[in-house]
């Protein structure tokens, strides 16, 4: 066995539930994943056919040749499989929808002539795989949401932790985890999730205007919340009554 390591970053893929749908589909799921995984690797620079690929059976594992940029793996390679997996999902029956977990891991590793990759680096990508809140987190978004992302301690400190060029620190959060015997920190992201949107300021004539004002605030009794009262005179002696919420009550005053 060659004793000479060499530092390669190593990345892994497990398709979602993929028991019980079928050998068909399944070999359906398969080729489509591969072919996606060579698309967003070529997107991002890094070259298919110099990578090491093992089967996984519902998953792949790809070794990145020597001297790949380790950032170029998180972006633009994770974004571009995201959307490549987000479209082909929109036409996919349930039988060969996509959605994946994705592992990113680095580290010294044995390359046979071969092409077989051995080390303990592997064992903690598997590891990272099979992370319960990875799991967790891609079970619980939306479906629109093809994929999760989990990062070792050691990836993340060596390529988001210093927000390169397309990588945000803060779209990552810290997880622990425990699979058999490995217990270990890592980064989870959630590609193509969009982050809640801010509430938008409340616009500035719908604020409540200072006591004695033709446009009063005041406080509906019973509830909980101050609303705003504007009250106009209309023509043909009626008053209009607005509440802050666009509701019109109309009072017809007559003459006795």
């Amino acid at each position: 066995m060659n004793d000479e390591l060499e530092y390669r970053a190593v990345l892994a893929v497990d398709i979602e539930r993929s028991a019980g749908r079928g050998d068909r589909a399944l070999l359906e799921i398969r080729a489509r994943l591969t072919e996606m995984l060579k698309e967003a690797f070529e997107a991002s620079g890094v070259d298919w056919s110099a990578c090491l690929r093992h089967d996984l059976g519902d998953g792949l594992r790809v070794t990145a040749p020597a001297g790949t940029r380790k950032a170029a793996l998180v972006h633009p390679l994770v974004p571009e499989l995201a959307l490549r997996l987000r479209t082909y999902n929109r036409g996919a029956g349930p039988l060969t929808r996509i959605r994946v977990r994705i592992a990113l891991h680095a580290g010294d590793v044995h390359v046979s002539p071969d092409g077989t990759v051995a080390g303990s680096p592997l064992e903690v990508l598997a590891r990272l795989l099979d992370a319960p809140p990875a799991r967790a987190a891609l079970a619980g978004a939306p479906k629109t949401v093809p994929a999760s992302l989990l990062l070792s301690g050691h990836f993340y400190d060596e390529t988001v932790r210093h927000g390169h060029l397309g990588l945000f620190p803060e779209d990552f959060r810290k997880v622990g985890f425990t699979v058999k015997e490995h217990t270990a920190d890592a980064w989870l992201q959630l590609p193509g999730r969009q982050p809640p949107a801010e509430a938008a300021p409340e616009p500035a004539d719908a604020q409540e205007e200072p006591a004695g004002s033709e446009t009063a605030g005041s406080k509906t009794a019973g509830s909980k919340t101050a609303g705003s009262k504007m009250v106009n005179k209309a023509s043909g002696h009626g008053v209009v009554y607005a509440t802050q919420h666009g509701t019109q009550h109309i009072r017809i005053e007559r003459k006795h």
